[in-house]
């Protein structure tokens, strides 16, 4: 296995897609969380991502697939990446679709690539760790199974799905790889204790590495027609005809989950495996996750993560506060509060409750309110 530099015969494909709909206010179609800095490192979770991904391929071989409306901020926050390399998606149809128009063109340009899927919006801060898992995964996938990147729990969380180990494989180059037995979906918290006191169980963060024609393959077995779609796409895309085709295929592309149609069912097959992945790993998906992640930073108090500190004036209060408008907020005895105060709209909640964010989003949306969406 190669310890460092760039992986030969590797793209990684950024999927930079998902408005994030439990970080609203912050969060919107229009800025999606990728575009945000959530971790005060400076720059967005895309950029954040780029720095990882990048020295593991070589910057021309990073490949990220985004919507045509945010490509303008794309290409702001990764000024390395190359022009080709953007690839720009008429309207959502989920990570099958994404990912699926990654591995089509990736295959036709470079035939053999082996290509790993790693999400814009996540955080990961142990890049040694992520680079040692990515390396495990390239030596798995090189057998012509398909790896994921579990993470191993560190908590009963109910937020994430979860992969069920199988017994370990003899795998040159990936030490911590074993079979996968079943992915399952977020279980309640009974349910996810018992799985952490097994062992057996890891996060299931959505990295997949495989050949890019092995993901063309099962995307084929599970469903033709996205398959047919895809391969029309990418056989039009690097020539005059890709407007076209787009306009054409892209509307009619089933939406489905990458999980759904490749990694279940390859599992089911036993041509899946899993390397363990020893970093930190979070994906951001609500403000409870911000609020955790900044309450490593200090141990009590009111967090501000986003706008004008000196505006926000706490006694005796706990929480998270993302001050945009320019008004003073005053929190007085309240724990585990959270308040994002946007131009146009205010969020007030509690970390407890912070997965039905979404609940609000789809209110608003049956409303009317796209205005603010």
């Amino acid at each position: 296995m190669i310890l460092d530099g760039a992986i030969p015969g590797f793209i990684a494909v950024i999927p930079a897609g998902g408005v994030g709909s439990r970080l609203w206010p912050l969060s919107r179609a229009e800025a999606p969380k990728f575009l945000h800095d959530l971790t005060g490192s400076g720059q967005s979770l895309l950029a954040d991502t780029w720095d990882r991904v990048a020295p593991l391929c070589g910057a021309e071989q990073v490949v990220v697939v985004t919507g045509a409306a945010h490509e303008s901020a794309v290409r702001e926050e990764l000024p390395e990446v190359a022009e080709m390399n953007v690839l720009l998606e008429s309207e959502p149809r989920d990570s099958a679709a994404a990912i699926g128009l990654a591995a089509a063109i990736i295959e036709r340009r470079q035939p053999g690539t082996i290509i790993g899927s790693f999400s814009a919006d996540h955080i990961i801060r142990d890049t040694a760790g992520f680079n040692q898992a990515v390396r495990e995964a390239v030596a798995v996938a090189e057998t012509g199974l398909i790896a994921a990147i579990g993470i191993a729990p560190t908590a009963p969380a109910v937020g994430y799905g979860y992969i069920k180990t199988g017994d370990p494989l003899s795998i040159e180059g990936a030490p911590h790889v074993a079979g996968v037995q079943a992915f399952v979906e977020k279980p309640n918290r009974a349910t996810a204790k018992r799985y952490l006191d097994t062992g057996r169980y890891l996060w299931n963060a959505g990295m997949y590495v495989a050949h890019a024609a092995v993901i063309l393959e099962w995307i084929r077995r599970a469903e033709p027609a996205l398959a047919d779609g895809l391969e029309e796409l990418a056989a039009a895309w690097d020539g005059d005809g890709r407007d076209a085709a787009i306009e054409r295929v892209w509307p009619g592309l089933k939406k489905v989950a990458i999980d759904y149609v490749v990694a279940e069912p390859a599992a089911a097959a036993g041509a899946m495996a899993v390397v363990r992945g020893e970093f930190d790993w979070d994906d951001v998906g609500d403000f409870a996750a911000i609020s955790r992640l900044r309450a490593q930073e200090a141990s009590d108090g009111v967090h501000v993560f986003g706008g004008s500190h000196s505006n926000v004036v706490a006694d005796g209060a706990t929480g998270l506060v993302y001050a945009q408008s320019g008004r003073v907020i005053s929190l007085i005895g309240i724990k585990d509060i959270v308040v994002v105060d946007t131009e146009d709209a205010l969020l007030v909640t509690t970390t407890e409750h912070a997965q039905q964010v979404k609940s609000i989003v789809d209110a608003l949306r049956l409303s009317g309110r796209g205005d603010v969406l």
